[in-house]
């Protein structure tokens, strides 16, 4: 997993509750076994006007908009079906942050498991972080607990846990790792009934 410290980067508002998974990425597009490939389908049906043409008046197809690492949200985001790949999509996407009012515990916990940092922020707060120019960044302090935005400081919550493996790059599986030579240790005396 990608480590996650400070991420400095400019944002797209998207200021709609309850946006499920379905909206992030449709069915049709849930074929794949892989992560990636799932970022040109994101809010496909806000996105597009028909297959593949781009909506103008969609935020994620303004020129001036692309490269943003930070998603704002209403509440109750990734509500609906547990799809992991709402997760891809976004962060195929290019998405390393979202902020919202609240999440789904499957979506928040798909983000966690996949590296991709949820934070939940009060509405008059992300509403503040809304209002940033194309050309604007937000600052997404990690290590601190900190959202900041033109001299404004926004402290979040996080669960200490997924702090340390967001700030150190780990998965389950790279916590786990750290234990190879204890459960190495125990297997070599389990008895071979072989």
């Amino acid at each position: 997993m990608e480590k996650i410290n400070v991420i400095k980067s400019t944002s797209i508002p998207i200021m709609r509750d309850n946006i499920d998974t379905d909206q992030l990425i449709p069915k049709q597009f849930l074929k794949n076994i892989l992560k990636t490939g799932y970022g040109k389908n994101l809010f496909y049906d806000w996105r597009y006007l028909r297959p593949n043409k781009p909506n103008p008046e969609f935020v994620l197809n303004r020129p001036e908009r692309q490269g943003a690492e930070i998603l704002i949200a209403g509440d109750n985001f990734g509500c609906g079906s547990s799809r992991e790949h709402a997760v891809w999509a976004l962060k195929d996407w290019g998405f390393r942050v979202v902020i919202a009012g609240g999440y789904s515990d499957i979506f928040y916990m798909n983000s966690t498991k996949n590296g991709f940092l949820a934070i939940k922020l009060p509405k008059d707060q992300r509403e503040f972080l809304a209002q940033a120019a194309p050309d604007e960044k937000i600052t997404v302090d990690l290590p601190n607990q900190t959202v900041s935005f033109r001299g404004k400081v926004f402290p979040f919550e996080i669960d200490p846990l997924w702090k340390h493996k967001f700030v150190n790059g780990l998965d389950d599986i790279a916590i786990t790792m750290n234990y190879e030579q204890q459960i190495e240790d125990y297997e070599s005396k389990i008895p071979d009934f072989g």
